[in-house]
């Protein structure tokens, strides 16, 4: 990397922005953990004693305030995230927010206009899996032809089973499995087929498990099949009651071949013989899936920020097209029927 170092202030550390201060803290060559902002005490005595040189918030505001901070790190509840990306833009700063733009299709045209008047600044979401080398491979593959034209994608993300109900507790606010989980997949889809426009959608959905998730209308398995312009399709996956752990990956499919990512899920390359046969352990959950994924898109944004040039990440476009179709797979849950975009 080249250039100033880019100063800058995470928003939000709960259990995914501690995972992101850390990088930018210490793996991120060009960054510096300037700030750091939550409104919860807790979460600020853990920056405290993990960052003793960042300046501390309680009050996003006045983060944005901060002259000495040239980029936000937004890792916030995502009914917050498109006003937060509008108030860091006006405010003069890059902004990476992790995923969706808003669960709002209409919030999201705001942004996107917001960012246009801006275009000097970065302004990217966090689509970990274009970073995540597989991922990656995947994609040059296909951009080389390596299957021909590719038509049609299968696409997954299923967590581990967890008993103590987080999701059931962060379902009124998370905008439903499909918004949650299955945007990845979506941007993913759309990435490998070439960015087509969905036109299309139909899904189904059941509880499993965690009947508390009745009163939001949410399910913990759901299933979708999405119709893009021009041919192409796409098939999802998503659970929240996996046994064997995080199980995420993706199956693109073309004219003179295929190829799966992450088809088989593991932590590690160990394998294990014993009485109960032969097996080798899953990763446990997102983070440590798609760890290094989160480190490139760092580095990728950082770079982007000094140089001014394309993060290779998602653009707001990207975000709004794929909160477009995740909205269209609920209204197609709650209706059971399909939803023509």
């Amino acid at each position: 990397m080249s250039g100033a170092p880019v100063r800058v202030g995470v928003v939000g550390l709960g259990r995914l922005g501690r995972r992101h201060a850390q990088n930018l803290a210490y793996r991120v060559p060009g960054a510096v953990l300037a700030a750091a902002c939550s409104p919860v005490d807790e979460e600020r005595a853990w920056a405290r004693d993990s960052f003793p040189a960042t300046r501390l918030y309680a009050d996003y505001a006045e983060l944005l305030a901060d002259a000495e901070v040239d980029a936000v790190w937004l890792v916030t509840p995502s009914a917050l995230h498109a006003q937060q990306i509008i108030d860091a833009l006006r405010a003069g700063k890059h902004v990476f927010c992790e995923k969706p733009l808003s669960l709002d299709v209409a919030e999201c045209e705001r942004v996107v206009a917001e960012a246009a008047r801006r275009p000097h600044l970065q302004a990217t979401i966090g689509f970990m899996r274009r970073f995540d080398p597989s991922y990656r491979d995947a994609f040059e593959r296909v951009q080389r032809g390596a299957i021909g034209r590719p038509f049609m994608v299968r696409s997954q993300t299923t967590d581990k089973n967890d008993p103590d109900g987080f999701f059931v507790r962060f379902a009124p606010t998370s905008g439903g499995i499909f918004l949650d989980c299955t945007v990845h997949d979506i941007d993913v889809a759309r990435w490998l087929l070439g960015f087509p426009r969905a036109k299309r959608v139909y899904a189904a959905g059941t509880i499993a498990l965690h009947q508390g998730l009745r009163e939001s209308g949410d399910v913990d398995n759901g299933v979708a099949i999405c119709e893009f312009e021009g041919g192409s399709l796409a098939m999802f996956y998503a659970s929240r009651t996996m046994a064997h752990g995080n199980d995420s990956g993706s199956e693109v499919i073309g004219t003179a071949g295929a190829m799966t990512i992450g088809r088989t899920p593991a932590l590690n390359r160990v394998e294990i013989f014993d009485q109960h046969g032969a097996r080798s352990e899953c990763t446990p959950t997102f983070f440590d899936r798609f760890e290094e994924a989160f480190l490139h898109e760092a580095l990728a944004f950082v770079a982007a920020v000094q140089g001014g040039g394309e993060s290779g990440g998602a653009t707001l476009a990207d975000a709004l097209e794929a909160t477009r179709i995740g909205s269209a797979l609920r209204a197609s849950l709650e209706s059971g029927l399909p939803v023509v975009l």
